[in-house]
């Protein structure tokens, strides 16, 4: 056993001398220094005899731990160590939290991620010192904010609701990217215009190039037109050679629309191809083709995609494009653009039009017209109107409404010709666009706005339906373009121009007309079968009309007008200005999402506040007067006018302490209290001190109005709670009481005495009132007839829950009368008495009329 561990031990010996010598060869041979190689040639000498001398000592396992030590050292000793800087750590730190986040995306983890995303805003503040920041990182917040931009669509379409952890975390993350990519906005518009370009220009702005004379480097450039210097060209990524030349542009166009639709298309890459293509463009047709081309892919890089609508600058590019369009179309009369025209299949050469016939080029003017509207506005409805942002926006509402113009126009110039069959539903569209801009606006608004689009527009063009010198007057230009419309126009444009013409009078104090017009359109019977936005349409309409009568002083007509929509607590909804999103609503995210495309943007809003006010005050000067002559006589049935209104003051009288009005409601209500009281001043103080009325025109002379109201509705009041009281009551004492003239306060009397509201006659000669007593009813007659009517009414309610239980077998359970009736042993008489009784009681319970007491009173 002994000799066989020494063998094993001197075999050994002699290898591991071996191999130590042959690595200290190695080694010596790789040093370049002599004096430090010969030690350590010494020094491996050393430790081989050394270890010879042990390993002769020792046996069994601590010799073979021995030997793996020493492996390890030298295998220590032939890694080579990399010194790294700070920087370079950071930056690998960097991209490993990088590459948990991109894995944490595969798996929609919106719980990592948001940690992650802490870490690695953390790393980056460690590396603030550097002059740039990571193109890794740029990369990982667009990619961040277009995936959370994706999810969040995907949620509110999707039935599947993600758990509790995750949608935390999703809305933390919404929070974060939005704060966070405010600072990077430049960086991060940079990478999405060209990714590819974005994260090689890092690499290429570090590289120095150097002239090699056996390999050439290749350089990658975009954006050098092959014209510019000799033997450069413009290179794909695909490492093709591109020539843009006139000869091409129609292959290019071929292959770019080709792709439209499709996934993976980079539809920035091909903006840069087609507007390189219209620089190459020789021909007015290339030119066309080319534009009409470039509009729609830039219209197309909101669609698919988790913008929710067109950049600014995209849609600046795109209104001077169709401007640039329109040009040349104005130029070339010998060609038009049609939608009915047929495509041109070969690209090697440009159509031949017959003699006399015009170039017919397939495109639609309209459609671009109505989609720059449209992405304006949409544009509008995301951005949060409380900002500079808006205003910057709505600015280009400005050369928006300059661009419809100059379509009509075109639009017009093709209906000049017959042979080119233009529908007539193309010029109705525009004009249509045209007045939607104009007829919420006050005329100052669109005088500006005309004039301003006239001098942008070439003298030499003009409109026949609206000429350049008549567009002063806005009435005059409002009513022309919707007469337009009723003549050559039905459906639905017919109504919307009905709607914005009466819009336009309402808004202008033109109540009559408005009224007049409204009610022969007829449209309040049909406008259930129009489409969701003519319905929001109408709503606008009618509120404005009721706020019309409420500014000329008709306050019945107001409130009646008012009361469909205020009425029913939905005047966001109903109005288009803003979502209402109830607790237990059965609203599926789809029907959400349509819901807010539909909204109005900030600047066509109604103020719901002041509605509000012109309803409740228009429901005070009617209901407390009301609610007066219900209290003295009881009698007459009483009637509601505001349910709404009625609400809200019982809430008001059972509170046991009101301070000082802070809203608009509690001065309405507190009003309101006051004039039932018969204060007259103080209501007439704590309405006209409310400061919503300073958005109105002509505040002071809406103020007097309503003082004056106030003051015949308190007179009103006033006789109806205090003519029991009276004899007779003198018209000067009233006149003096309320501050009216004599004459006034007849008016009023009579009036109340025509419509049969007050028992009294007026003495002209004496300039008195005469009351007629006996008429008005005691506390206990009063409190008689109330119960009387409760009963019938217990009564009525009871024989419809028998009815309703028995399904019309009521009548079973009573005898037949007469002599075949059932009874014992043929009794027929008795039970015809019965019968006869019976019938008499049912009869006298359903006739009841308050018994003796009752009989008095009708008597």
């Amino acid at each position: 056993m002994s000799r066989f561990f020494t063998a094993g031990d001197s075999s050994s010996e002699s290898s591991s001398s071996d191999e130590e010598e042959l690595y200290s060869d190695q080694e010596a041979e790789q040093k370049s220094d002599k004096e430090s190689s010969s030690e350590e040639e010494e020094g491996s000498d050393e430790e081989g005899s050394s270890s010879s001398d042990d390993e002769g000592g020792k046996r069994g396992v601590s010799k073979f731990l021995r030997d793996q030590v020493s492996s390890d050292e030298s295998e220590d000793e032939d890694k080579v160590t990399i010194v790294k800087s700070a920087k370079d750590k950071r930056l690998e730190e960097l991209d490993g939290i990088v590459k948990l986040i991109e894995n944490a995306l595969k798996i929609n983890d919106w719980s990592s991620i948001s940690t992650e995303f802490d870490r690695l805003n953390r790393q980056v503040t460690k590396m603030g010192g550097q002059d740039k920041i990571s193109k890794n990182y740029i990369k990982i917040i667009a990619d961040l904010e277009d995936f959370m931009n994706e999810t969040i669509a995907k949620q509110k379409v999707s039935t599947k609701k993600m758990n509790a952890t995750n949608a935390k975390g999703l809305n933390a993350m919404k929070q974060k990217i939005k704060r966070n990519n405010r600072e990077y906005t430049t960086d991060i518009d940079k990478y999405r215009e060209d990714k590819f370009d974005y994260m090689m220009s890092d690499e290429e702005e570090e590289v120095v190039p150097v002239e090699k004379t056996k390999k050439p480097k290749t350089v990658y450039v975009d954006g050098i037109d092959g014209g510019d210097d000799e033997g450069f060209s413009t290179v794909g990524r695909g490492g093709k050679t591109l020539q843009y030349t006139p000869e091409s542009i129609f292959k290019h166009l071929r292959s770019i629309i080709e792709s439209r639709g499709k996934k993976n298309t980079d539809r920035a890459e091909q903006i840069r191809v087609m507007e390189k293509l219209l620089e190459v463009a020789t021909t007015p047709y290339q030119r066309i083709r080319v534009l009409l081309t470039l509009i729609s892919t830039r219209f197309d890089l909101t669609s698919g995609s988790a913008a929710t609508f067109m950049s600014q600058e995209q849609w600046k590019m795109a209104e001077h494009e169709f401007g640039t369009l329109l040009e040349v179309l104005e130029e070339n009369h010998d060609m038009v653009v049609l939608e009915n025209a047929e495509e041109w299949e070969d690209d090697e050469k440009p159509p031949q039009p017959a003699a006399g016939e015009k170039l017919r080029i397939p495109g639609s003017i309209v459609s671009i017209v109505e989609r720059l509207d449209d992405e304006l506005t949409r544009s509008l409805q995301h951005i949060d109107p409380h900002t500079a942002e808006y205003i910057e926006r709505l600015s280009d509402e400005q050369a928006l409404y300059t661009t419809i113009v100059r379509g009509l126009l075109h639009v017009e110039n093709l209906k000049k010709d017959a042979k080119l069959e233009t529908p007539q539903d193309n010029a109705n569209r525009v004009i249509m666009r045209r007045l939607e801009h104009i007829y919420f606006k006050p005329s100052q608004v669109v005088n500006i706005l005309e004039e301003t689009t006239w001098k942008a527009i070439p003298s030499e063009l003009d409109s026949n339906i609206t000429p350049r010198g008549k567009t002063s007057d806005t009435a005059a230009l409002v009513q022309t373009l919707c007469s337009y419309l009723f003549e050559r126009s039905d459906g639905i444009i017919r109504a919307r121009a009905y709607l914005c013409q009466v819009y336009f009078l309402a808004l202008h104090d033109q109540y009559y007309r408005a009224r007049d017009m409204l009610l022969m359109s007829h449209l309040q019977e049909t406008i259930g079968n129009f489409n969701i936005n003519t319905q929001i349409l109408f709503n606008r309409t009618l509120v404005q009309v009721g706020l019309c009568a409420f500014r000329v002083g008709l306050i019945y007509e107001a409130q009646n007008t008012l009361q469909d929509i205020c009425g029913s607590g939905r005047q966001k909804e109903l109005l288009a200005q803003g979502v209402m999103i109830q607790r237990y609503s059965q609203v599926s995210p789809e029907q959400e999402r349509l819901e807010r495309q539909r909204q109005l943007p900030f600047h066509m809003h109604i103020n719901l506040e002041l509605l509000e006010c012109v309803y409740l005050t228009c429901s005070m000067l009617l209901e407390i007067p009301l609610l007066a002559q219900t209290g003295s006589s009881p009698d007459i049935k009483k009637r509601i006018i505001s349910k709404t209104y009625r609400r809200l003051l019982e809430f008001h009288e059972r509170q046991i302490f009101t301070g000082p009005p802070e809203n608009t409601r509690d001065h309405v209500m507190q009003a309101s209290k006051a004039l039932a009281a018969g204060e007259w001043k103080k209501a007439a103080e704590l309405i006209n001190s409310i400061k919503i009325w300073e958005l109105m025109a002509q505040s002071d002379k809406i103020k007097a109005m309503l003082a004056e109201q106030i003051q015949e509705e308190g007179l009103r009041t006033y006789l109806f709670t205090y003519a029991p009281f009276y004899d007779t009551l003198a018209v000067g004492t009233l006149s003096s009481m309320f501050e009216l003239s004599e004459r006034r306060v007849a008016a009023v009397v009579s009036k109340m005495i025509s419509h049969e509201e007050l028992a009294a006659a007026l003495d002209q000669v004496n300039s008195a009132i005469i009351f007629r007593k006996g008429v008005e009813l005691s506390r206990l007659q009063s409190l008689a007839l109330t119960l009387s009517d409760k009963a019938s009414g217990l009564i009525e309610a009871n024989e419809r829950t028998l009815e309703q239980r028995t399904q019309g077998t009521a009548n079973a359970f009573e005898r037949q009368s007469g002599p075949g009736g059932r009874g014992r042993g043929g009794r027929g008489g008795r039970g015809g008495q019965r019968g006869g009784r019976t019938s008499e009681r049912t009869r006298g319970g359903q006739q009841f009329g308050g018994g003796a007491l009752g009989s008095a009173i009708k008597a």
